[in-house]
């Protein structure tokens, strides 16, 4: 009786080992995200492993190729919404006509040339194309949550072409004899002859990763996607984060202003409001004293993200402007409100600026 119940076990065992290796790869745990984790939540994860997870960063690790291609066949499937439903319901077998293979993910989000290794950027006598500077306008909202946007690129890429050309062309001595015993050194340019190649754009999808913190003005390069060179590599392509203007905050560093108008009632007896924040979490506020122009609030940690620490929150500074009543007031309302106020007449003329 015991030997069929070992049997038994040892059968659904195997049974379950072929259904996992039939139901293919876990592209959810190869990512380390959830299955209702969104798409950028599934490109930051997808980003982060792959500068880790790199064949040229693990070159002793005869499996890192093989898990560089999981990673990759992981997110081109679960960022594609067809391709992720039909995983959901069938798995990694039921995509069968979609061809998953990671493709060339990694380039969309940092460029051709491997900044990992490789000799081509060390090598300074070689020729390069230009750099290529794009400004791109980010809102406040993206630059304190975060977000990727996508680029269109279209990049020159050399193509075989017919014929010949001159290529690596230098400047060498060259001897010449003259006569019996007579010589004359000089330089001149000598060259080899190469392929030929044209220039082709080619349409090409690039990942920009807004990170939370990030500053007007700051670069986000991808590397060999600039100008070609056609003796040597290509240049780079460099974002410049342009912050737009914002209705509400104006950003200062890591702090946010903001300025709020309220009525002469709330002025003097107190108010309660709720500031409606970037991320759409409101910022709650009591006053129960007098408010009077001009008077600032400070709300700590309610600033941008800090660049280099996210967990560090600069402060929201809040100005008050009132909103005082328009009309006139009857003789009786002006005793009444001497009355409430219990408060002297009182001008002063005196020079604002003093001191600035």
């Amino acid at each position: 009786m015991a030997s069929k119940e070992a049997v038994g076990l040892l059968a659904l065992v195997i049974l379950s080992v072929l259904c996992e290796s039939m139901a293919g790869r876990d592209f959810y745990k190869i990512l380390g995200v959830s299955k209702s984790a969104n798409t950028n939540q599934i490109k930051k994860a997808y980003r982060k492993l792959a500068k880790e997870m790199h064949p040229d960063k693990n070159r002793d690790d005869p499996e890192a190729e093989e898990r560089f291609q999981d990673l990759g066949a992981a997110y081109e499937v679960l960022s594609d919404e067809e391709k992720r439903k039909v995983y959901d319901r069938h798995g990694e077998e039921g995509l069968g006509k979609h061809d998953v293979n990671g493709g060339d993910v990694f380039s969309s989000f940092f460029g051709d040339f491997s900044f990992f290794g490789g000799g081509g950027r060390q090598d300074n006598e070689r020729p390069r194309g230009g750099d290529v500077f794009v400004d791109l306008e980010v809102t406040l909202e993206e630059l304190y949550s975060g977000n990727f946007i996508e680029v269109l690129r279209y990049k020159p890429v050399a193509k075989p072409a017919k014929g010949t050309r001159k290529c690596n062309c230098r400047t060498e001595m060259v001897t010449t004899q003259l006569g019996p015993g007579r010589f004359q050194m000089q330089q001149q340019q000598v060259c080899d002859e190469c392929p030929n190649v044209k220039f082709v754009p080619e349409e090409k999808m690039l990942e920009v990763e807004i990170e939370p913190g990030m500053r007007d003005g700051q670069e986000y390069p991808f590397v060999a996607e600039g100008e070609p060179h056609i003796d040597g590599e290509p240049g780079d392509l460099r974002f410049r984060i342009r912050q737009q203007k914002h209705a509400r905050f104006e950003r200062r560093g890591d702090d946010l202003y903001t300025n709020v108008t309220i009525s002469l009632v709330d002025a003097m007896i107190g108010f309660e409001m709720d500031i409606p924040h970037l991320d759409g979490h409101m910022v709650h506020i009591v006053r129960d004293k007098i408010t009077w122009p001009g008077a600032k609030m400070r709300k700590a940690n309610e600033g941008m993200p800090n660049y280099e620490n996210n967990n560090v929150l600069g402060n929201l500074f809040i100005t008050f402007d009132i909103d005082f009543p328009k009309g006139v007031l009857t003789e009786e309302d002006k005793a009444a409100l001497k009355k409430i106020l219990d408060q002297d007449s009182k001008q002063k003329i005196y020079n604002g600026l003093q001191g600035y």
